[in-house]
């Protein structure tokens, strides 16, 4: 239930405190005096969007502050689920600085948007007069009959699983692309893959195969230079090892005569020893190294097909081709994982595809029973409303498809008179007519939802005398669950609000501003003959105003 309303700095609103009590309440007011001020301040408390024009001083910021009493609906697990501390009066504020920026508060907590707007959801319903061109819209006619089917939990569901089965859905017509993409390639990749597991390569090839291949193409050069170091190292005559062992052997018999001379037998001993080793290596190598055109030919023709490759595949390394060689198994072997995929995700969608059609038929279900239900009760209003002759017929009409809010189509048609053919509110239906429709359906509603507050805007466009005030009775009655608001510009059903709040503006100076007052009983009577009479009130205005208010 709305307890109070605070008002800062908006549109025509310098300031503005007014509070509320659970009774119905009628909001009047001339055209342009601020009516839609008010239903904008309680916008924004609603999580609308806001804007700088929203700000009456633009070097000022603007707050919109409202309380709301909610300890008999039951929201506990909302707070909770938002992260939020509960309060059976839970004050909801959104601020916007004169710099354009916008932040809203629950309990004082920072919430965004979204949140605020699941929060307003719960609170408070505003029925403005676009909304009434809803009755056209399936979406909501349907809503209508889950709300009496008691679908909620079921819609809750069916949503979850609609969501799971569309990302199923999604995965497999792309894994299925996927599958048929390779599969085109499939043949390709499969040559290239056996072209490179054909050749059989090796880490390190390349480089081992490249110095082999420099060796095969200078063997007689590695051939005479090795043999020129053996034979210098060896001659019997000239050799250089016989001559350093001469040395060796002198320095032996002085190194006892200090360790400077030791030292110097040491090193050249290890020289000695390190010089025969590299001789003998040379020797040994200049064995092995044997011109062979084969072996030449070989190596030369495998570069040549690891050079080939490395160029197809622009790569530089054989590293990189075994790189290659792997993601092309992976690929060729990645089809027939993908198959499996396929397969299993037909099983899942098949599973989902069954628990959605069991959803599904108990929506529909719900539904068939509601539409007696909801016949009945709207036939009965509009009967009070003027409307005894009104005829509906609704079908629901089975879809192939999983739909929004489950497999139903709906048709509904009706009629406002006897003899009149069934069609679309928009083809017969008057402005009259849809409004007296949609507070039938809202008082409906209201029997079957929690809402604490509902309010009002204008629907009563295109009634007056009589109808108006069985418009005024209705809404007064649906006030004894819950909290009713009804801005209007009828006498009939302003009367019929048990406290009435007036809206006006004034200008002072170069300013103007808007107000809301509540009325006391005198103020009542005339403004009310004013709605009645206009400005030149008479006495039977007043006379008039009086007996409405009785």
């Amino acid at each position: 239930m709305l307890l109070s309303l605070s008002v800062q700095n908006y549109a025509l609103i310098e300031q503005l405190n007014i509070t509320f009590s659970n009774q119905f309440a009628t909001i009047t007011g001339e055209t342009g005096a601020g009516k839609s001020i008010l239903l904008g301040a309680l916008g924004l408390i609603m999580g609308n969007r806001a804007d700088l024009s929203s700000l009456k001083d633009k070097e000022k910021k603007c707050v919109v502050e409202a309380s709301f009493e909610i300890s008999k609906y039951n929201l506990n697990s909302l707070f909770v689920a938002h992260e939020l501390d509960y309060e059976d009066i839970t004050i909801i504020r959104r601020e916007i600085s004169p710099t354009g920026k916008s932040r809203a508060f629950i309990n004082d907590t920072p919430v965004n948007l979204a949140e605020l707007q699941f929060l307003a959801e719960n609170l408070i319903d505003i029925h403005s007069q676009h909304q009434t061109r809803e009755l056209e819209q399936q979406n909501y006619q349907m809503s209508i009959l889950d709300a009496i089917g008691t679908n909620s939990d079921n819609l809750k569901e069916y949503s979850i699983l609609l969501s799971d089965f569309k990302l199923i859905t999604k995965e497999l017509e792309q894994t299925i692309v996927d599958k048929n993409t390779l599969f085109a390639a499939q043949e390709y990749n499969t040559y290239l893959l056996n072209e490179l597991l054909q050749i059989g390569l090796q880490t390190n090839e390349q480089e081992e195969l490249e110095t082999e291949l420099l060796s095969l193409n200078n063997s007689e050069l590695i051939s005479e230079t090795l043999s020129k170091l053996v034979s210098s190292a060896t001659d019997e005559q000239f050799g250089f090892i016989s001559s350093i062992k001469d040395c060796k052997n002198a320095l032996q018999k002085i190194a006892g005569f200090s360790a400077l001379y030791s030292d110097l037998f040491e090193r050249l001993n290890s020289s000695v020893i390190e010089l025969e080793d590299v001789v003998e290596t040379s020797f040994n190598l200049a064995e092995k190294n044997v011109y062979n055109p084969e072996r030449l030919e070989f190596i030369s023709n495998r570069l040549q097909s690891i050079y080939d490759l490395q160029k197809k595949h622009q790569v530089t390394s054989i590293e990189d081709l075994l790189e290659i060689q792997y993601q092309l198994s992976e690929k060729v072997v990645l089809v027939d994982h993908l198959e499996e995929k396929i397969a299993e995700l037909n099983r899942c969608l098949a599973n989902k595809t069954i628990e959605l059609n069991s959803i599904a038929n108990l929506l529909s279900q719900n539904r068939g029973k509601a539409i007696p239900v909801f016949i009945s009760k709207i036939s009965s209003i509009l009967q009070e409303l003027g409307m005894p002759d009104s005829q509906f017929k609704m079908e629901l009409i089975t879809s192939n498809s999983f739909l929004s809010n489950g497999k139903d189509e709906l048709e509904l048609l009706f009629s406002a008179n006897k003899g009149t053919s069934l069609g679309s509110f928009k083809k017969v239906a008057s402005g009259g007519e849809m409004s007296r429709i949609m507070l039938a359906i809202k008082s409906i509603l209201a029997d079957f939802s929690k809402l604490p507050t509902i309010l009002f805007d204008e629907i009563d466009t295109g009634v007056s005398g009589e109808i108006a005030l069985k418009m005024g009775e209705i809404m007064k009655k649906m006030s004894k669950n819950r909290q009713v608001f009804a801005i209007t510009h009828l006498p009939q059903i302003a009367s019929k609000g048990d406290a009435q709040y007036k809206v006006s503006k004034e200008t002072i100076g170069d300013t103007t501003i808007s107000k809301i007052v509540k009325l006391n009983s005198e103020a009542r009577i005339i403004e009310i003959a004013e709605m009645l009479s206009g400005k030149q009130i008479t006495e039977s205005a007043i006379s008039h105003a009086k007996t409405l208010l009785n």
